[in-house]
């Protein structure tokens, strides 16, 4: 088991990809560090609504986000989601 699980793959569905990654290696409380782009994941909805949507799948499967920042100047529509994987059953997540 690991401790940490870093993601920035640029894929629509690059949570789930976190949260299945987790399911099998990540140790209980272990850490998630998410790097999104918003386009990547819907590019017909604001940056903004990208990032809390991502936030609030994580919520609904086990984890716990403690942080979302934008990393502009350095890139637009860019964010880090940190949070805890805490897990209450090893369900698939759909």
């Amino acid at each position: 088991m690991v401790d940490v699980i870093f993601s920035d793959v640029s894929q629509p569905d690059q949570t789930k990809i976190v949260m299945d990654n987790a399911r099998y290696f990540l140790k209980d409380g272990g850490k998630i560090l998410i790097s999104i782009k918003a386009s990547s994941v819907d590019s017909s909805v604001p940056a903004e609504k990208v990032f809390t949507n991502e936030v609030n799948w994580l919520r609904k499967h086990d984890f716990k986000p403690k942080e979302l920042v934008t990393i502009e100047p350095f890139e637009k529509n860019h964010a880090i989601i940190t949070g805890s994987y805490k897990p209450t059953n090893k369900t698939s997540y759909q």
